[in-house]
């Protein structure tokens, strides 16, 4: 095996860039530690190391447990941590983010808080389910008619090829069981999309709450990203599932959305998308992201910090720098 316990913490331009790391690593039922430079990942089988700067994300499913000197140098990598349900369909929590920039977060809260910013955003969720027609000029009545139209076309033509009985979308979130096999299985199947939603804007730093269709909740940006696939991933399975009737409808659907979020490459397209909803599918790489914070400077540019400004006349000399 590749010794790689005693290399040296490397400087950010030597990181290797985003795509080029490993990402969203999922693991369940083994203990992290720390070995010098690496992370150490011990389960029933051995112990298999990995170099901490080649790593991206790791989502930390049931039975992972993780001592506070790997806490340490995932912290001093830039690693992102996410404590998850098992493969990664809930979320519980979350470390840092991947980026040492908050310039997407930034991106996402200008978008929102701007009435025409905000009406392109969700115009552009909107086009992402009608991507042969323009919706440009539609207003959100007339987009959030067109959604409902075609989720119930999605919902009737399911029925129909599952020979199951449709009576519409019934959610009691306060009584599961009250609800028909296609029901429970969609509340089942819309959780697991939350959850994977949840831990993906985690990973990048945006905020949940700050959604572009759905607002004013704490999760609203995770409901605005996991609609994106409902109608593709959940509603064709839930009656897949419901005509089959199993005895447990909930944990069938959990199952097999789980291996249908990952043949779909779901992590992967939610990360484009997210990009694609704020900046136009431009991504930073930590070769470009500023390790350093700034200061607002109003309509201007940002300008240093650690920069007494009691005498600023225009000019910075760097003996008036204080970085401590």
């Amino acid at each position: 095996m590749f010794d790689v316990t005693h290399i040296s913490r490397p400087e950010l331009q030597a990181i290797p860039q985003l795509q080029a790391k490993w990402t969203f690593l999922y693991l369940e039922h083994c203990k992290l530690n720390r070995d010098q430079n690496a992370i150490t990942i011990t389960d029933k089988d051995g112990v298999v190391y990995l170099p901490a700067a080649c790593i991206n994300a790791l989502l930390l499913g049931p039975g992972t447990s993780i001592t506070h000197q790997a806490i340490m140098l995932i912290a001093d990598v830039g690693i992102t941590v996410v404590w998850v349900g098992e493969k990664g369909v809930r979320y519980y929590a979350s470390g840092r983010p991947l980026t040492r920039s908050s310039s997407l977060l930034m991106k996402q809260a200008t978008l929102s808080s701007n009435m025409r910013s905000h009406l392109h955003v969700a115009r552009k969720m909107y086009q992402k389910r009608f991507p042969n027609e323009d919706v440009s000029k539609l207003t959100m009545q007339q987009l959030r008619g067109r959604e409902g139209s075609r989720i119930r076309q999605v919902y009737r033509g399911s029925a129909k090829l599952w020979n199951v009985k449709w009576n519409g979308r019934d959610y009691r979130p306060d009584d599961y069981n009250a609800g028909d096999d296609v029901n429970k299985a969609l509340s089942a199947g819309n959780a697991c999309l939350y959850g994977l939603s949840h831990a993906v804007i985690a990973a990048l730093g945006c905020s949940p709450g700050l959604g572009f269709i759905h607002v004013g909740h704490e999760n609203s940006f995770v409901y605005d990203l996991a609609d994106l696939y409902k109608a593709e991933i959940c509603i064709p399975l839930a009656f897949e599932i419901a005509s089959d009737h199993p005895e447990d409808v909930g944990t069938v659907m959990r199952h097999r959305i789980r291996e249908l979020m990952v043949k779909a490459r779901l992590p992967e397209r939610m990360i484009s998308d997210i990009y694609d909803l704020m900046s136009g599918g431009q991504r930073e790489d930590d070769q470009t992201q500023i390790d350093a914070v700034l200061l607002w400077n109003g309509a201007e540019d940002l300008v240093m910090n650690g920069f007494n400004y009691g005498n600023y006349d225009g000019v910075v000399d760097d003996s008036d720098v204080d970085f401590g």
